[in-house]
């Protein structure tokens, strides 16, 4: 598997990133082991991960795999805060004091003393941006993250943070979700990250799972869109829209000889400004297509057709 560095930073990674949000809810720990294994023969380095995920049941998983068979430095990690857990459920939360005692909670599951990479997990609208840049500055100068970036962010947002960081440190990552199906960060996240060095790291480059085409014709006993906890989050992508593209991704890959997830992930990999695709996967056998999908350059035309079909409008002020 190639590798591409973050941004203008010196952080090397894999071109794709494997992601544990299910781990130790609906992936258990001999399942979520084969993916690591798998992940890790084909030349994967970075695992994503996040406080919130599972409870952080995800990051518990990760470190006991990592006192285990894994050792640390055969896998980069990137983990996330910013998301306090309530009573109520989940709060935005970006305060330096949680945004620290939360990643000193993510070291101790994860059994490790210092990150990879550390994320902003959602931008906080009720607390200063440059008190949570202050976070990830203690952060980095105390060891605890190597680099430091930002999820979910709207343009604006992305761009304030990463220019009021000039070199406190700058600001190496966003990372949004991006695929065929949601392609908003071309608006103005992308020229952003772009103008001011820093790399996109794409989540959910298959759509929620839509782009595999299990959605086709019905959902999936066995599928997120059947899940308690997950179908709102898959809900969103179909719609007419999505169905359209997948119809049309479909004609594509059998024209190629591939399956649909192959080429939704090789058209993600294809973007010159994305580092790195964050794909998950149920099981093992889920994951082995988005790892074949690293080989795959789609032809220009297929390209083009796929571009056209899924194209967003820009309109004012990005274009007029």
């Amino acid at each position: 598997m190639q590798r591409a560095r973050i941004g203008t930073t010196g952080l090397e990674v894999s071109r794709l990133t494997l992601g544990t949000m299910t781990w130790s809810r609906d992936t258990d720990e001999d399942e979520a082991g084969a993916q690591l294994d798998a992940f890790l023969d084909a030349g994967g380095t970075l695992l994503d991960t996040a406080a919130s995920y599972a409870d952080g049941g995800s990051e518990e998983l990760i470190g006991r795999m990592l006192g285990g068979t894994v050792a640390r430095a055969d896998v980069q990690i990137c983990t996330k805060a910013g998301i306090r857990r309530t009573t109520h459920g989940g709060v935005v939360d970006a305060s330096r004091d949680t945004m620290l005692d939360t990643l000193d909670a993510s070291l101790a599951r994860l059994g490790t003393d210092h990150v990879d990479v550390w994320l902003v997990h959602q931008f906080d609208a009720g607390t200063p941006l440059d008190e949570t840049l202050h976070a990830l500055e203690i952060a980095v100068n105390s060891g605890r993250a190597r680099y430091v970036g930002v999820s979910n962010f709207p343009g604006w947002a992305t761009a304030r943070i990463a220019t009021l960081a000039d070199r406190r440190p700058s600001i190496a990552a966003t990372q949004v979700e991006y695929s065929l199906l949601q392609r908003g960060i071309e608006r103005e996240v992308v020229p952003a990250a772009a103008a001011l060095g820093m790399g996109v790291m794409a989540w959910s480059p298959l759509g929620r799972g839509v782009l595999t085409g299990k959605y086709r014709s019905a959902i999936p006993a066995d599928s997120r869109a059947a899940s308690e906890h997950l179908a709102g989050f898959v809900e969103p992508y179909l719609d007419d829209r999505a169905g359209s593209i997948v119809e049309a991704l479909a004609i594509a890959s059998e024209g190629l000889g591939v399956s649909a997830q192959e080429t939704a992930l090789a058209w993600v990999l294809s973007r010159p400004f994305v580092a790195t695709a964050v794909v998950g996967a149920r099981t093992a056998e889920q994951l082995v297509p988005s790892l074949r999908a690293t080989q795959l350059r789609l032809p220009p035309a297929i390209g083009d057709a796929l571009d056209e079909v899924s194209a967003i409008d820009l309109g004012y002020p990005e274009r007029r």
